[in-house]
């Protein structure tokens, strides 16, 4: 495990090089031809249509019909998208919104100051600039905050930014609260897929599962039509609760071979199925590529809450999901195994959980 103690090279702030002005990105960003963001009409990127929105006014209320119809637009989404924007969830936006703005003012620091959080392969815990080890990778264009939530052993608050004072505290508040939206989609899911409400939570460890955030800055760009924010990839774990900035679009959702534009709708959140639900659902419910799209008018700031399983347990699909028209997909693994191939490689398309496919 020692290629995990340290960065193959040393490591540049891409936040540092936007500010110094450059007007040509230089080579470690310039992504294979392939892998470039298409940004003129006319490209493989449609922007008529969008993830589906769901008004999670009603789930777990009162009214039966609509409470139903809440649940199957749900599992519509994890079926067809792996992705839908959720309004009425129960999160204060008052909160949403100061704790965006709190990680923007990190982000808005002397670069000093942030260095003292900086952060190592081994946990990513800290400011960071790049995810994976390969020396001479193809670089992100954006920074990050990665910090441990759950389990609480986990937590440790010293890790987190003294700076500004109110960032700790919003950072509790906000993972509280965002903790139990995730709580009351995985019995929503669960339901969707014809399992006990409970069945997923005790799949992934049930009051034992983990957490994680992931805080997003991405600079302004001199050119974004050569590299990628964040490159294509699925989410290793369960669910994803993505604050996206308010103003700049900036993520795309893979659909039928198209990169969709997704359009934040105001006070709602990105949810989306991470790779144990695909796993564990015996790929009904589908974790998407994803990728990230920069600019060079604004920086953008987001916010990634990642639910994921117990880190020891062994994640496999529900036996109540397999038959002999659908037959186990995947084998066996613990999320502490999985994730680790995201460390060591980066973010890379959905190689990681097609190695996981079962030849039975």
């Amino acid at each position: 495990m020692n290629h995990l103690l340290s960065w193959p090279e040393p490591v540049v702030r891409v936040q540092s090089l936007s500010e110094k002005g450059i007007l040509t990105l230089p080579d470690r960003y310039i992504k294979p031809v392939h892998d470039r963001p298409a940004l003129k009409p006319g490209s493989d990127i449609d922007g008529h249509v969008d993830i589906p929105v769901v008004d999670l006014r009603n789930l777990f209320g009162k009214d039966r019909a609509l409470h139903d119809e809440t649940l199957r637009r749900i599992s519509s989404a994890c079926k067809d998208w792996g992705f839908f924007q959720a309004v009425n969830h129960g999160v204060n936006h008052e909160l949403m919104k100061h704790t965006r703005d709190a990680w923007r003012e990190f982000f808005g620091l002397p670069l000093e100051v942030k260095q003292q959080y900086a952060n190592s392969p081994s946990t990513y815990e800290g400011y960071g600039s790049r995810l994976g080890v390969e020396k001479g990778a193809k670089l992100d264009w954006s920074d990050y905050f990665f910090l441990n939530y759950l389990p609480v052993t986990l937590r440790n608050q010293s890790k987190w930014p003294a700076q500004p004072t109110s960032c700790r505290e919003l950072v509790a508040e906000y993972g509280a609260e965002v903790t139990k939206l995730c709580e009351r989609l995985l019995k929503a899911m669960s339901i969707g897929l014809e399992l006990k409400e409970d069945h997923l939570q005790n799949a992934f460890g049930g009051d034992n599962v983990g957490a994680c955030f992931r805080v997003n800055f991405y600079p302004k760009c001199p050119q974004p039509e050569l590299t990628l924010g964040l490159s294509s990839h699925s989410d290793p774990g369960c669910i994803t609760v993505l604050l996206p900035d308010h103003d700049v679009a900036g993520l795309q959702v893979r659909n039928n071979g198209r990169w969709i534009t997704v359009k934040p709708v105001p006070n709602a959140f990105i949810v989306n199925v991470g790779d144990q639900i695909q796993v564990l659902s015996n790929a009904i419910y589908k974790s998407v590529e994803h990728r990230v799209i920069v600019n060079s008018g604004k920086d953008r700031v987001s916010l990634a809450f990642f639910y994921n399983p117990k880190s020891d347990i062994l994640i496999k699909p529900a036996e109540d999901l397999v038959n002999e028209d659908r037959p186990v997909l995947y084998n066996p693994m613990t999320y502490d195994e999985y994730r680790l191939y995201i460390r060591m490689n980066g973010p890379c398309g959905k190689k990681q959980i097609e190695s996981l496919k079962s030849n039975r």
